[in-house]
């Protein structure tokens, strides 16, 4: 699975009320999230983010609350893959739940600014900043799952085994 996406950048400990602030979870249509996402960082995000982009974050992304609305929301803005130095570990446990692309790789956040191209390799267990030339190692997603983000998420995963 390649992912390429244009990268949107932000800092260390973006916890779950910032991705999608509590006053929005009111619903769990994910359309409706989308449109929150990330707007106490950057209120206009959801309307400048294009589909297949991809966040670059510092340590500790998504931490705070075990809400799966967090990675839905990112998800349905639009984002094809979240890079960060570090995930709060029920943050990397709802993303694949749902379906949506996370690794962790510490020099390429380093290394990558806001605007910058990459390519994200999940099997190939590479990271490409197309922008600067450079090219990162990633522990590659094993392979249940990778069955899970190519199904869509555990539930689509699921149906499609019974």
């Amino acid at each position: 699975m390649k992912i390429k996406g244009r990268v949107w950048k932000f800092g260390d400990h973006i916890d779950t009320d910032v991705i999608i602030p509590a006053r929005y979870l009111n619903t769990s249509d994910p359309y409706e999230l989308a449109k929150h996402c990330m707007e106490d960082a950057d209120p206009e995000f959801a309307s400048k983010v294009k589909e297949g982009d991809i966040i670059v974050a510092g340590e500790n992304f998504g931490c705070g609350s075990s809400r799966e609305h967090a990675p839905i929301a990112i998800k349905y803005a639009g984002i094809s893959c979240v890079v960060a130095k570090s995930f709060a570990r029920i943050f990397f446990r709802n993303a694949f739940n749902t379906g949506l692309p996370i690794v962790e790789c510490p020099e390429a956040v380093e290394k990558t600014d806001e605007g910058d191209e990459l390519l994200v390799d999940l099997e190939a267990g590479k990271i490409v900043n197309l922008t600067k030339g450079l090219e990162f190692e990633i522990e590659p997603i094993p392979d249940f799952m990778m069955e899970l983000l190519k199904a869509g998420g555990l539930i689509p995963y699921i149906k499609s085994k019974v």
